[in-house]
């Protein structure tokens, strides 16, 4: 197998017909002689059209290869604005995206094609909805053959999405160890017994699929040894179709849902000019991209992507994630992809030599990073130095919205009788300090009738 050119994205080396690559921030797919026929197939059974008409499929323009380098063809996809992975999304995500691969191998089927694996990581979220990234995911179908990535789908969406919904919703997290999917003899160990009475049609398709589990390096039987029938086949995705549809998503409340209901030092005055420095800020810079750390119940991310930004909204909590992700398909906001990640431990390199998925930092920086009620929980909750928060802030924003809570706010008060310990260290003065070396700061506003500050911040590394 020829190596990957140079200039290959780090984790694009699994599929020997092709790879990603990027130039000049954008990225393109190169086709080897390999994918020709699977490629011509795509193009002129009338699929890709009927896919990219849904909008189950990136669109592409198609750019002239290099037969030198053994190169068929080149690809510009239509640029997704930003990458997420699996581990990251929502319930609704998850069911979104299986809902999408479903769909896509039922009209690959009509045009004599089939999905030759079930990924979730093919799946990004585009435009508000979920679409498929891989254009060489496509095999001419085989009569009588069973699909054979019913047992990827099984691993990558049936479990993960069981597991959330009938066990505990931040166990999609299992998605950050296990790369290729849920081991699903591990999902049927966590899932409750009850399952198998409660949703017996799904505990079947989680069982048969574990029972196919072999040892390492023994020999898989191939296709030949079972034999499906086409239109047992589509009886097939009707029935794991029916299955995801039917999943609820699951009721699980936050903490942090109503943390803008209560007394948290916000009288309306104070919050009236929080969201009008915001709003201000935002509409001087005009950025293309911004990150909402610690979203909350995205107020300021929706305010942030009515402005016309691509808002990525950022919290720990699942069911704030879900809550968010439902609002802007209710309100058909396709600029707004909320995603969960705890800030204090957010999303790492992983996959092969740490370069298969990209960690968080890797995918900035943003143009602008909000950062509003964050740093004291992250200074006093976790103990990170308010110099090392700082410094996060600067390597993943090219300009920030930071507020800052001193020690005689009373919610900070309360934060450090619960805590305890030695927090000499939290004080304004030291966070300015940490400031200016990394920021010139443009402007800033004590918010009314608090001790709160607002900075608007411009990185010296933009």
């Amino acid at each position: 197998m020829p190596e990957p050119p140079a200039s290959a994205f780090r984790g694009s080396f699994r599929d020997p017909s092709g790879e990603v690559f990027r130039e000049g921030g954008v990225y393109f797919r190169r086709l080897r002689e390999a994918a020709r026929p699977a490629y011509e197939r795509l193009m002129q059974s009338g699929l890709y059209q009927s896919l990219v008409g849904e909008g189950l499929l990136i669109p592409h323009e198609e750019l002239a290869g290099s037969a030198a380098e053994g190169i068929y063809k080149i690809l510009r996809p239509e640029q997704v604005a930003f990458i997420s992975y699996p581990y990251e999304w929502s319930f609704g995500q998850f069911r979104q995206a299986a809902r999408a691969t479903l769909r896509i191998q039922e009209l690959s089927l009509r045009s004599g094609l089939s999905l030759k694996d079930a990924s979730a990581y093919n799946i990004q979220f585009h435009r508000g909805r979920a679409v498929l990234i891989d254009t060489l995911s496509f095999e001419p179908y085989e009569e009588g053959r069973p699909w054979i990535a019913y047992g990827q789908f099984a691993r990558h969406f049936l479990a993960p999405l069981a597991l959330m919904r009938y066990r505990d919703a931040r166990l999609s997290g299992l998605l950050r160890v296990h790369m290729d999917g849920v081991p699903l003899d591990l999902a049927t160990r966590l899932l409750p017994a009850s399952l198998a009475l409660r949703n017996p049609t799904l505990w079947l398709h989680l069982r048969l699929q574990a029972s196919q589990r072999r040892p390492p390096g023994a020999v898989d039987p191939g296709p030949e040894r079972y034999r499906l029938s086409r239109q047992k086949l589509g009886l097939l995705l009707e029935q794991l179709s029916s299955l995801v549809e039917k999943m609820a998503p699951p009721q699980q409340a936050s903490v942090w849902s109503t943390y803008y209901d209560q007394d948290h030092n916000y009288s309306p005055a104070a919050w009236a000019e929080k969201v009008r420095c915001v709003e201000r800020w935002t509409s001087d810079l005009k950025p293309g991209m911004v990150w909402d750390l610690g979203a909350n119940t995205g107020s300021f991310a929706r305010l942030a992507a009515r402005a016309g930004a691509f808002v990525v909204a950022l919290d720990a909590e699942p069911g704030i994630i879900e809550e968010i992700w439902r609002e802007s398909a209710r309100s058909g906001t396709a600029n707004l992809l909320p995603l969960r990640m705890d800030l204090a431990n957010p999303s790492p390199a992983l996959g092969w030599a740490g370069e298969e998925r990209l960690s968080l930092d890797e995918r900035g920086p943003a143009d602008l990073i909000l950062a509003l009620a964050l740093v004291h929980h992250l200074a006093i909750s976790n103990n990170v130095p308010l110099e090392s928060i700082v410094r996060w802030f600067a390597r993943i924003g090219k300009a920030a919205i930071v507020e800052f809570a001193p020690p005689d706010d009373t919610q900070v008060q309360r934060m450090l009788r619960a805590h305890g310990g030695d927090f000499s260290g939290y004080t304004q003065d030291r966070f300015e300090k940490a400031l200016v070396e990394r920021f010139s700061v443009l402007d800033q506003v004590r918010l009314p009738d608090s001790h709160r500050v607002l900075y608007l911040l411009q990185s010296h590394r933009r």
